[in-house]
């Protein structure tokens, strides 16, 4: 259900956070992250603060108020810069729609981005508030390519902790997870802003370990997998998992981890086949039926 919560005039729209959204909010320490920008405008730090308020909308309009102000730390500002507003704002179910003013698209590309990234990460941890979905002048926000940015959640702001941004990219990822009898893959579109000191094939393998940033398909990796490393050489991407690739306790058919991640490599980089190993190992069996030992290539058939 709808609810338009009229219309804030503020100054500036609080500059919220980047990195982490978890949908249950407060930390052991009983205040929120809110997040700022460093005087660089290179990278995001936060302060804890305390909440007050008893409901979903309350804590929001906290919040929006503490993002106005000016933090505590002199080596970091607002997010947002001051004449960018928040003319209007919307909850439906668990997403958060916020209106921008025009001044928006003014922002330089890696300072919108951190600004976003600052605004998702401090949101999505007020209860209720599991994504972000941005506006301006109540047209979706558009990225480079002219796509709309569309729904974000912490996990789609990949940044290297305590290293400062040298530049951001955007990748429009389409990512193989499955369904929900784990037989099939299903594809799902995955905007990602991340610091291009990772590469995409490392950032596609472990997007997938994630599980998927939105509602309507299935795992296909066990959580507790840890990527090794991950390399391409001649057209070939080389992907080195940990043994928590091999658990059992998910259900999906034995193809489908493997294809999730050769489907998804080769749909999003310049790799034409996979090949994966467990811990270096390719003389091991997924499954008791799938050799590592093998070049994997796309598989159009199991895509539902």
């Amino acid at each position: 259900m709808k609810k338009w919560i009229l219309r804030l005039f503020l100054p500036m729209l609080l500059c919220l956070l980047t990195a982490g959204c978890d949908s249950g909010g407060e930390e052991e320490t009983g205040g929120y992250q809110i997040w700022y920008m460093n005087q660089e405008e290179t990278r995001l730090d936060y302060e804890y603060r305390e909440l007050q308020a008893k409901n979903t909308e309350g804590l929001l309009k906290e919040a929006l108020e503490l993002l106005r102000d000016k933090p505590e730390n002199e080596s970091c500002k607002p997010a947002i810069p001051e004449n960018v507003r928040i003319e209007s704002y919307q909850i439906e179910h668990d997403q958060l729609y916020l209106n921008f003013s025009m001044e928006y698209l003014d922002m330089p590309k890696v300072y919108e981005v951190l600004c976003r990234a600052a605004v998702v990460r401090t949101l999505c941890q007020l209860p209720d508030i599991n994504y972000v979905g941005f506006r301006v002048a109540d047209q979706p926000l558009m990225d480079l390519k002219g796509k709309a940015v569309g729904l974000m959640n912490e996990e789609q702001f990949i940044e290297n902790a305590g290293e400062e941004i040298n530049a951001y990219r955007t990748a429009d990822l389409t990512l193989y997870y499955t369904n929900e009898t784990g037989d099939k893959l299903v594809s799902q579109r995955v905007p990602m802003e991340y610091n291009s000191n990772i590469s995409l094939e490392k950032l596609i393998v472990e997007r997938l370990i994630a599980g998927p940033p939105y509602e309507g398909v299935y795992p296909t990796i066990p959580a507790d997998t840890k990527l090794v490393s991950v390399s391409v050489r001649d057209g070939i991407c080389y992907v080195t998992l940990d043994e928590g690739f091999l658990a059992t306790g998910y259900n999906v058919t034995e193809s489908i981890p493997i294809y999730s991640i050769v489907n998804s490599l080769v749909q999003n980089t310049d790799a034409q086949k996979v090949q994966i190993s467990i811990n270096g190992e390719t003389n091991r069996i997924f499954r008791e039926s799938i050799s590592f030992d093998t070049i994997f290539e796309r598989n159009e058939d199991l895509v539902e």
